[in-house]
């Protein structure tokens, strides 16, 4: 039976609610339970589904309802709220496009395995199947996508439900669940009954390992020659970044962090060689590529990572550790297959680990002195722009030399989010908010703004492009009004950078459809300080790089209203290191034509 819901109410209010059965509407029955969950904040946009749960939202004094101004911004800001914290996220939405608005954001929590509840209006359940004013089908069409969708016709079900989907979406692999609510529910008088029977026939989820595979982990980590730690976003969800460190540590073998697991170990500790994949650290790629074992540690071998899946790794054996038994050998066959909590996984392991170092030292000397060999010989860096524009990657680094690494730091897709992942320091876990397996556009702003909700004594820097930025800029207006002073840094390239690195790269200079006229020399429509100061922001433009201190250092000073920089880069900066896609990892380029043509399939 799963664990029953924590509670953040007092004893006295608690055994209150296991009295008599309070009789209430479907609708009171939501908040109340979210308020017994512990949820404090919450993201949404009412609509004619959803308005009977909005009217009890009104007298609460325990969540804080935040308005936001898209479906698509409550989702990701809860997201932002989740990664930051670990907490659970949630965003509410009506019926038909508001649910359908959730959508990309609920498939965004699904790829990178974020804690998120969706909560929607739907239609009368007699007019379900009828295609009413503002009905979609939303928990079909978000099944394929979530780790569980519900649909509730009856008000007596409501707490049992939330109190599943929250179970659901905090345990295990973290995920979103979605709760659909017909209107009728919603209206419906039912006894309030806390705590619920949770009946969840199926789900078990594995966290504490199998005592055989961890010894068998441990003996090939003492005997290899050239292992490699693969960390993947499972440990930051697992809340596992102490304990990896110890394990490191103690068998004093190489870390790489994937996208997702930037800041899961400090990125100046000196056995770590940065993130591997397409835009990895040279030594990162290479050491996985090289190695003789792999120990996966809550990563998925995603294909960003290895390259051309058939030539990944050719000599390693794989130890693979994840808490969702379906990722362990999807990709890439495990030696080990562990099941269990990256956590629980992390402290077995090195338990065990103590006892094999007693019997066998390893041998890594020879390993480690390649890997600084190429530390040395391929740092990384970038070249300055010849147009005299800004430098992309020099911005980046200031913004998180200046605000250091309690900072949290949300990007949106594509080349800004490479460099933001390269040129900033992570120093801890919960640091680095992306949209990792979707790319999902748009993320940046609403999820730094959850963010800053969840986290309001950090400062939040939403860094972003200037394709990003325009899809989901009006939650500018949500910081505002709410004093959720975010700082915004847009990486103004005037085009859809990574796309037009493509185009130069393999379209022979082709690009097609990717000028946005926003930035250096052009119309400048939006004009990002005019549209700054239509929402409220302080706006401010850089041009030269003596501008950028003062610029970020003025951000960091204010803190009454949000901060918009619009930083004016080149559009010829390009992010490297790169493997170009559908070719062996061997084949990382350091630079451009530095390193055997793009055209040669290995």
């Amino acid at each position: 039976m799963p664990a029953e819901p924590r509670t953040a109410i007092s004893p006295a209010d608690l055994k209150a609610a296991q009295g008599d059965p309070e009789t209430m509407s479907g609708a009171s029955a939501v908040v109340r339970t979210l308020e017994l969950l512990g949820i404090t904040d919450v993201f949404g946009l009412p609509g004619g589904a959803i308005l009977p749960v909005y009217d009890p939202l009104m007298d609460t004094s325990k969540i804080r309802h935040i308005l936001v101004r898209h479906e698509q911004g409550a989702g990701h800001a809860a997201e932002g709220y989740a990664a930051a914290t670990g907490k659970v996220g949630v965003a509410i939405a009506t019926s038909g496009p508001g649910a359908t608005n959730l959508v990309t954001a609920i498939m965004d929590a699904h790829m990178d395995s974020v804690p998120l509840l969706a909560i929607t209006g739907q239609v009368f359940s007699n007019l379900m199947g009828t295609d009413a004013f503002q009905e979609a089908d939303i928990v079909g069409i978000t099944m394929p996508i979530t780790k569980h969708s519900f649909l509730v016709t009856d008000a007596n079900d409501i707490p049992a439900t939330l109190a599943a989907a929250y179970h659901i979406a905090s345990t295990g692999r973290p995920g979103p669940v979605l709760v659909d609510i017909t209107k009728d529910a919603q209206q419906q008088d039912a006894p309030f009954v806390w705590p619920p029977k949770i009946d969840l026939p199926g789900y078990r989820p594995v966290t504490k390992a199998h005592g055989k595979q961890i010894l068998a982990a441990a003996q090939l980590l003492v005997e290899a020659k050239k292992p490699v730690l693969y960390v993947g976003g499972g440990v930051i969800r697992a809340k596992a970044s102490a304990e990896l460190l110890e394990l490191a540590e103690l068998i004093g073998a190489p870390v790489v962090t994937t996208l997702m697991a930037r800041g899961a170990f400090p990125d100046s500790h000196q056995q770590h060689l940065g993130m591997p994949g397409m835009h990895g650290t040279v030594p990162a790629v290479l050491a996985l590529q090289e190695s003789d074992l792999i120990v996966s540690l809550g990563a998925r071998f995603d294909d960003r990572v290895t390259g051309k899946t058939a030539l990944f790794a050719p000599h390693a054996k794989v130890v693979h550790v994840d808490v969702d038994p379906a990722e362990i050998s999807k990709i890439r066959t495990a030696d080990v297959p562990i099941v269990g909590d990256a956590k629980d996984v992390i402290v077995d392991l090195t338990a065990a680990l103590r006892t094999a170092l007693a019997e066998t030292t390893p041998e890594t000397e020879a390993w480690w002195t390649y890997l600084n060999g190429l530390r040395e010989e391929f740092p990384l860096g970038y070249t300055t722009p010849t147009d005299g524009l800004l430098a992309p990657q020099y911005v980046i680094q200031r913004i998180g030399e200046l605000t250091g690494p309690e900072g949290i730091y949300a990007a949106g897709v594509g080349q800004h989010q490479m460099w933001a992942a390269q040129f900033i320091k992570y120093e801890r876990p919960n640091s680095w908010l992306n949209s990792g397996g979707a790319g999902t556009m748009g993320y940046s702003v609403p999820a730094a703004m959850g963010a800053k909700v969840a986290e309001p004594d950090r400062v939040v820097w939403s860094i972003d492009g200037d394709g990003c930025f325009q899809m989901t800029n009006q939650e500018l207006a949500t910081c505002a009004i709410n004093k959720i002073p975010i700082k915004v840094a847009v990486i103004n390239n005037s085009s859809l950078g990574m796309v037009r690195q493509w185009q130069t790269l393999f379209y022979d200079g082709r690009y097609s459809n990717t000028d946005l006229n926003t930035g250096h020399d052009t119309v400048r429509i939006p004009d990002f300080l005019k549209l700054a100061d239509a929402y409220g922001c302080l706006g401010i433009r850089v041009t030269k790089e003596e501008e950028v201190d003062a610029a970020i250092k003025l951000a960091l000073e204010t803190n009454d209203r949000p901060v918009v920089i619009d930083f004016v880069v080149s559009a010829d900066a390009m992010v490297w290191p790169m493997v170009p896609q559908g070719v062996s990892n061997s084949y990382v380029q350091y630079a451009k034509d530095h390193s055997p043509s793009f055209d040669e399939e290995a």
